[in-house]
């Protein structure tokens, strides 16, 4: 499969393990540090491309160290970089992630990624890809406006198309999102951006609340797994007990197994399957890329279990 993904551009600067979560006008320590290859469309796109599809990405980064740490990350990961463009005038984002085994909190300064439009892709061409992902729309917030349009112009070359949203740092989220399913085939929010899109903390309702005849709507719902409608009726997959490292960009790791599965109609139940392994997998090292799953690792993995 050919996918072409469309998203924000940053580094990640990993704090792991902290002793205690800082607080105003105290200092905390932690027990490692690694700076790494960011953001959710990236690690969507390293983990499509550890399972042996064809990825280009285009995304949008400054002329600046940074940028150029990117760009021959995606490169080392197997992702054709040839469409990423480079901007003079921004800089190169970044986002500060503090984690534990349990949970994290990030701080992202955006730079690069707020300025990238739907026609700068467009340009690139679309024709030979099979599917467009974007991710972090909230991000996005030139693309944010045009991204109906560039939706459903993939649609018309002959792509299938999927968004996650990521989380609203202004928490207004919008109507606009819903929206914007009409062109939307697979739709993946965690359990928070389900809630925030749709009002409902049950996972059910809020799936409910995005039926439109066309958009398959997947929910990450952390520690209890991950559930999808099908035909009306709910289907859910428990999460995998593993001891994570890092549980940065397991969504995103997760976005990509299923993806990968449902491009080559397996069943509902069985891409569920798949993408909580790709996922659990992916949290067995520090950053979002160090992990990830081989198709054959996610299935061996799925045999043991």
């Amino acid at each position: 499969m050919r996918f072409l993904v469309a998203g924000e551009l940053n580094l990640d600067l990993i704090l792991r393990n902290y002793l205690s979560f800082p607080a105003l006008g105290q200092e905390t320590l932690v027990e490692d540090v690694t700076l790494t290859l960011g953001s959710s469309s990236a690690i969507c796109a390293a983990g499509l491309a550890k399972l042996g599809n064809f990825v280009a990405f285009t995304g949008k980064l400054g002329v600046d160290s940074w940028g150029d740490m990117c760009v021959e990350s995606l490169t080392r990961l197997g992702v054709d970089a040839s469409r990423v463009m480079r901007d003079a005038g921004v800089k190169t984002g970044l986002t500060v992630s503090i984690t534990s085994p349990r949970d994290r909190a990030m701080v992202t300064y955006l730079g690069a990624m707020a300025t990238m439009r739907a026609a700068e892709i467009s340009a690139g061409g679309l024709d030979g890809f099979d599917h467009l992902h974007v991710s972090s729309i909230f991000l996005q917030r030139a693309l944010r406006p045009e991204l109906p349009r560039l939706l459903a112009l993939a649609h018309e070359h002959g792509l299938t198309t999927s968004i996650d949203p990521g989380f609203d740092p202004e928490e207004k989220w919008g109507r606009d999102v819903i929206d914007m399913l009409a062109d939307v085939d697979v739709f993946l929010p965690n359990e928070v951006e389900l809630k925030g899109l749709t009002g409902w903390s049950d996972p059910e309702q809020g799936l409910r609340a995005f039926e439109n005849g066309r958009t398959l709507t997947v929910a990450k719902l952390g520690g209890d797994g991950c559930a999808a409608l099908k035909g009306g009726k709910l289907v859910r997959v428990a999460a995998f007990p593993v001891q994570p490292v890092d549980t940065t960009g397991a969504g995103d790791s997760f976005n990509a197994g299923f993806l990968h599965a449902w491009r080559r109609s397996a069943p509902l139940e069985d891409a569920l399957r798949f993408a909580a392994a790709c996922g659990a997998i992916s949290t067995q090292g520090a950053g979002g890329t160090t992990t990830q799953a081989t198709e054959e690792q996610a299935n061996e993995f799925l045999q043991r279990r």
